[in-house]
């Protein structure tokens, strides 16, 4: 029998407005009510199926391609990804793209980018004083889209990175805010006054982008760059077809919000959680600055990431029907399903304590493949993991070998930024001194660290 679970039974805009306003509160709510599996319903009327229980959560990652439509759900980034967004498509374009991006993102290839990671840290650190309290967030921001521009688009200094930087800045202020995913939920991805009010903002940064790809079409030295557009013009796919212009500028600007804005709201809960609990924090602190870090810094990354997830769930348009919840639901074809990244990494029977900073508790056991997921998973998990994984590591060791720092208020709560969720005042730390290390100034201990 074909069947939806049971749900609140609030208004569309209701539920809607606690989904946005206090999205773990709302749903930790409607597991403690109904379990494992719920439906919502949002303002578009279409219920959407809330799954935490991670035998679900692998139905749905190793679901067959044809049959868990990603890039359908994810309709609503259309207007500013465009239709050439690797989230956006499916099925055997989907694969074809992913094949295409995949490789500037992993094995050796991460080492080339670690100067660049070292550079833009170090250049927004000669800003920080000591005594001075710093909103996290916006700093944050400032080294990932750094890094983006030189490592992804491959711009160095010069007139055209400064314009650029201005162009991406002010298109990232109006498009991810709360007012322009109130007027996506609204208007949906098709209306033309949302679509005329996003070209206003977006023209000027398509024009910038085309003339990017234009430009590196054309250099002698394509061949030998190392920066990611530059390997997406090499790349070619089984038939030998390369990527168009407009699905590099698609794909440019997915990395871009998806690189960009994600790392730095991680880097800013990462910053947020130690600083309330000082003894992890002395402990990261003194193995960063001894240089025997990899295994608590990572552990610290996966707990941060943990407790406070980017995005808060993923979502999949069935095309045929499948079961949950332990055979009670069949869903029917058409149903959107959505694995609650929020709701697995809190379940207290994989997670003891689950409210708890506590890193440790992934030095003695590994993430599992479907209980930690703040990257997705299956054939849809984000190509850019390890170069985020990579650039926090880098960052988190920048900051702690060249700074102390200490909390500069309390816990601070689980706010939106368009999708994703960021810290309410930004993840404020205070700048309490500038580190003494034996044998090298402190700015020099920050890049030699990296």
């Amino acid at each position: 029998m074909l069947d939806l679970p049971p749900g609140p039974k609030q208004p569309r805009y209701a539920q809607a407005l606690q989904w946005v306003m206090r999205p773990q509160e709302f749903v930790v709510r409607q597991r403690e009510r109904f379990g494992d599996v719920f439906t919502l319903e949002f303002i578009d009327g279409q219920p959407l199926v809330v799954l935490s229980d991670p035998e679900d959560v692998r139905t749905v990652f190793t679901g067959s391609a044809e049959v868990m439509h990603a890039g359908e759900a994810n309709k609503l980034l259309a207007p500013i990804l465009g239709s050439r967004s690797i989230l956006l498509l499916d099925e055997a374009e989907h694969l074809r793209h992913r094949r295409l991006l995949l490789p500037p993102f992993h094995g050796e290839r991460m080492l080339r980018y670690e100067q660049i990671m070292a550079e833009a840290t170090r250049r927004e650190l000669a800003t920080w004083q000591e005594g001075e309290t710093i909103e996290m967030l916006p700093r944050m921001q400032a080294i990932t889209l750094e890094v983006i521009m030189r490592a992804v688009f491959g711009i160095e200094d010069g007139l055209g990175k400064e314009r650029l930087r201005v162009l991406l800045r002010t298109m990232l202020q109006q498009t991810t805010n709360m007012r322009q995913m109130a007027l996506s939920l609204i208007l949906g991805p098709d209306s033309e006054r949302l679509q005329q009010r996003l070209d206003e903002v977006l023209s000027p940064v398509d024009e910038e982008l085309y003339r990017v790809i234009a430009e590196h079409r054309c250099a002698p030295d394509l061949e030998e760059r190392e920066d990611i557009l530059s390997m997406l013009l090499l790349a070619r796919d089984e038939d030998g077809q390369p990527l168009s212009d407009e699905e590099l500028r698609d794909e440019l600007m997915t990395l871009l919000l998806a690189g960009h804005e994600t790392t730095a709201s991680s880097l800013s809960w990462a910053f947020e959680q130690l600083t309330q609990k000082p003894q992890t924090l002395e402990r990261l602190t003194e193995e960063l600055r001894g240089g025997d870090d990899e295994a608590y810094v990572d552990a610290v990354i996966q707990e941060t990431m943990r407790l406070r997830p980017v995005l808060p769930i993923v979502i999949r348009v069935l095309k045929e029907p499948i079961t949950v919840g332990q055979g009670r639901f069949r869903l029917p074809a058409g149903t959107r399903v959505a694995p609650a990244i929020i709701l697995v990494h809190l379940r207290d029977d994989i997670y003891p304590e689950p409210f708890e900073f506590r890193p440790e508790r992934f030095i003695e056991t590994p993430p599992g493949t479907y209980t930690w997921i703040p990257f997705g998973g299956g054939m849809r998990r984000c190509v850019g993991s390890a170069f985020a994984l990579f650039e926090m590591r880098a960052v988190l060791r920048a900051v702690l070998t060249t700074f102390d720092i200490e909390a500069a208020g309390g816990p601070e709560r689980i706010t939106r930024r368009s999708l994703t969720i960021v810290p309410d005042h930004g993840g404020r730390v205070r700048v309490v001194r500038r580190a003494e290390v034996a044998g090298a100034g402190a700015a020099d201990q920050g890049a030699l660290a990296l």
